[in-house]
Parts: C-alpha cells; sequence; structure tokens
C-alpha cells in the first residue's frame, strides 16, 4: 500500500490548501472588536501573502511542522492587529501567549481527530483531516460552526458557550449536536 505522496513545500500553491485552516483558527483566537471590521478572510489572506513571501524561510520538513510555521504567522499577525487597534507596543509576551493559543486550538482540533497514539503514517492523515475538517466547520451555518469552534477548539464548557453567544445551554447543545452531525455526514 502506497503512502500518501510527499508535500512539496517549495511550492506557493500549497498554502492555498490551508485556508480554511487559518481562517478557523482566526475566528477562534482573533479579539471579536477587529473581527468585526477586518474579518476573518481578510486577516487570513494577509498571512497568506507573508507565508508565500516567506515560503524560503520555512526549514522544516513536514506537514505539522508546516502547519506549526503557518500558526506562528497567523499569531505574530493578530498580535500586529491587537498592537495596532490599541496602539499599544509590542509586547513578545503577547505574542508567545497567542502563538500557544493557536497551538492549543491545532491540538484540539487534531485531537478530535487522533486516537491515544498515532503512528507517523496516522500523523499525515491527520494532517489532511485537520484540513478537512476545518473546511468543514467553515461550511456550517456561522452560529453551528461558532458553537463548535468555541467548545472544541477554545475548549469553552457549554455554559460559557451559551453566556458567550446570548443563547441558552439547550439551544448551544442544539446547535452543536446538529453541526456534529452535519460534519460526520460531510466527513464520511
Amino acid at each position: 500500500m502506497n503512502g500518501p505522496e510527499p508535500i512539496e513545500f517549495s511550492d506557493p500553491a500549497i498554502i492555498a490548501k490551508y485556508e480554511p485552516y487559518l481562517r478557523m483558527l482566526a475566528r477562534t483566537q482573533a479579539r471579536r472588536a477587529y473581527q468585526a471590521k477586518i474579518g476573518a478572510s481578510d486577516m487570513v489572506q494577509q498571512v497568506m501573502m507573508q507565508a508565500v513571501q516567506g515560503l524560503d524561510g520555512f526549514r522544516g520538513g513536514t506537514e505539522a511542522e508546516f502547519r506549526g510555521w503557518l500558526r506562528q504567522i497567523l499569531a505574530h499577525h493578530l498580535c500586529h492587529l491587537d498592537r495596532d487597534m490599541h496602539r499599544d507596543k509590542r509586547d513578545v509576551r503577547r505574542e508567545q501567549s497567542m502563538e500557544q493559543k493557536l497551538a492549543q486550538s491545532s491540538l484540539r482540533l487534531e485531537g478530535l481527530l487522533a486516537g491515544d497514539s498515532p503512528t507517523p503514517s496516522q500523523n499525515v492523515m491527520i494532517g489532511e483531516y485537520v484540513l478537512q475538517l476545518s473546511d468543514a466547520v467553515e461550511r456550517l451555518p456561522e452560529a453551528q460552526a461558532e458553537a463548535i469552534r468555541l467548545h472544541y477548539l477554545e475548549g469553552m464548557k457549554l455554559a460559557e458557550v451559551a453566556q458567550q453567544m446570548g443563547k441558552t445551554t439547550g439551544a448551544i447543545a442544539g446547535l452543536m449536536h446538529r453541526g456534529m452531525k452535519t460534519l460526520r455526514e460531510q466527513l464520511q
């Protein structure tokens, strides 16, 4: 049985494949104040342009390292937006914190897909599924997608998601149930 084809990281077209993944992470971690002004898609376009321009600087060799590199670019971009919106000085601790939050969200996403201890070939498959799942979440109705992002990627409890979204816990449970059902159907 042949494994997945190796990924050619020197081709700038590879970055477009990660757009849904980056958009989902941006929506998860970007402050609502600048999401309303800028929008996750615009943020991700900027990140993708920076990634294309800096592709020669990528030193990794695996798909997981590539996702990490893209998350790092996204984290820096979100921190720059935050600084610009609040006219704060650069704060390296805030950038490191943002990188950690994005990595945690990504690990939670991967955790939805992985078993206890995935093999190297399963890690490659998980990378592909992360992209498929990110794309599928982006296609959900906004309320379902937000409930799933807040609960599964940010790790919020049901009551916290309900408070954040201004809905009852029953309504959130229903949104998540319908969203997860749709995701399972899309991914099978």
